[in-house]
C-alpha cells in the first residue's frame, strides 16, 4: 500500500469516525471468511457496515475526532462496526458476538462518550430510533383520543339511556 492509499484509507476511516452515531471495535481472530460475510449482510440489512483497517492508519484517523477514545481498543485483529443510527451497529454485533465466540467486543464509543464492553450491549438493548418515534407519537396521540372518547362519552350514554327508555315503554 503506497502512501497515498494511506492517505485514502485515513481520509475514509475520519469520516466514519465523525459521521457515525456508534462505532464498535472487536476482534475477530479466528473467523472464517464465511463468518466475516455473514456479519457483513447482517449489518447491511440493519444500515451499518463493517470496516477491517490497519490498526495505525484507525488510530491516525481518531485524532481530534470525538471517539478519539476508542483509540485504545485498536490492538491486534481488530474489525470496526458502525452506522448512523445510534443503536444498530451495537445491537448487531452483540447479537453476533453471542452467536459467534470468535468476535469479541473490546468497546466502542458513542459521538464523544468511550463505551467498555458493557456499556456497548447497553446501547445495543436500547430502542432504535425508529422505535423512539413510534413511541413518542403513541405518546402524544393518546390524550387526544382521550379526549375524543371523553367528548362521544356524553352522547353515547345518553343513545343508551333513550333506548333502555324505549325498551320498558314497549314491554
Amino acid at each position: 500500500m503506497d502512501r497515498a492509499q494511506k492517505e485514502q484509507v485515513v481520509e475514509e476511516l475520519g469520516q466514519i469516525f465523525e459521521s457515525s452515531g456508534v462505532v464498535v471495535v472487536a476482534h475477530y481472530e479466528g473467523m472464517t471468511v464465511a463468518h466475516m460475510q455473514d456479519l457483513r449482510a447482517r449489518m447491511r440489512e440493519a444500515g451499518g457496515s463493517v470496516r477491517v483497517a490497519k490498526n495505525k492508519l484507525a488510530k491516525i484517523a481518531l485524532e481530534g475526532k470525538p471517539c478519539a477514545s476508542i483509540a485504545d481498543y485498536l490492538t491486534g485483529m481488530t474489525v470496526i462496526t458502525y452506522s448512523e443510527d445510534p443503536t444498530a451497529a451495537a445491537r448487531i454485533a452483540d447479537k453476533y458476538a453471542k452467536d459467534n465466540d470468535r468476535f469479541v467486543i473490546l468497546g466502542g464509543a458513542m459521538g464523544d462518550s468511550a463505551l467498555d464492553p458493557a456499556g456497548v450491549k447497553a446501547v445495543a438493548s436500547m430502542p432504535s430510533r425508529e422505535e423512539l418515534i413510534a413511541q413518542i407519537v403513541s405518546c402524544l396521540g393518546a390524550p387526544a383520543s382521550s379526549i375524543a372518547g371523553a367528548i362521544g362519552a356524553p352522547a353515547s350514554n345518553i343513545a343508551s339511556i333513550l333506548t333502555t327508555l324505549e325498551e320498558r315503554e314497549a314491554a
